[in-house]
């Protein structure tokens, strides 16, 4: 009996080194503008953010180039996730396509 508990807590150890906790991904949602590369996609980003003068919203548009290996085309709105560095302009990666374009 002695001899199952230290197995078992042995065998738990490496266990609880497995789980390290990472820190939280930024990820973001928007719609495919490009998809003419291999495994890559052109994802526009659109935020919204308050002009400092008149205090109205104005559209602001970023885009990311990101790993695709789902299959997205253009128009899909898709989630991407921060990830490392996969080439020399790209640093994200599409994990989940939301919503497929209407054709």
């Amino acid at each position: 009996m002695a001899e199952n508990q230290e197995n078992e807590s042995a065998n738990a150890a490496p266990e609880s080194e497995a789980k390290v906790s990472r820190a939280n991904r930024s990820t973001k949602v928007g719609t495919v503008a490009s998809d003419k590369m291999t495994k890559t996609v052109v994802v526009r980003v659109d935020r919204l953010v308050r002009h400092r003068k008149y205090r109205r919203y104005v559209r602001r548009t970023s885009k990311f180039m990101a790993h695709d290996e789902l299959g997205a085309t253009v128009g899909d709105k898709v989630r991407i996730v921060e990830t490392r560095p996969l080439s020399a302009r790209k640093r994200w990666r599409v994990i989940e396509i939301v919503q497929k374009a209407a054709k």
